[in-house]
């Protein structure tokens, strides 16, 4: 019979197969379209390649997302020992750090700063 750890392993699973998924996904959709944008050639390259370059970042921001997550859920829910709290904390700001890299990347400026035309 499922007890609730079994269903909080399979709910994290199912968590962490969605990041994956929408990485995998997301990269693959952006390769597709900037793909078919190099072979129409509608805009200029550098603007397609910023174009792609921002599409895979987006999509690898959300997949991250999820994964982040699943690691909280499995460490809080199924192994809330220091060891593990140790480790998430790890994996969270490693996580972190890689979120607000891809965020300058994408569109150069930091998360908290204000887009232009804002007050």
């Amino acid at each position: 019979m499922w007890d609730l750890t079994s269903w909080i392993h399979l709910l994290t699973r199912a968590v962490e197969v969605t990041g994956i998924a929408i990485i995998v996904v997301g990269a693959f959709g952006a390769l597709a379209l900037f793909l078919f944008r190099m072979a129409t050639a509608a805009e200029p390259r550098d603007r397609m390649v910023a174009g792609f370059r921002s599409s895979l970042g987006r999509s690898i921001l959300l997949g991250l997302e999820f994964l982040v997550a699943a690691d909280i859920i499995n460490t809080v829910a199924i192994e809330p020992t220091l060891d593990s709290l140790a480790i998430l904390a790890g994996i969270v700001l490693i996580r972190t750090f890689l979120s607000f890299s891809l965020e300058v990347e994408i569109d150069g400026r930091w998360p908290w700063q204000k887009k232009e035309g804002q007050v």
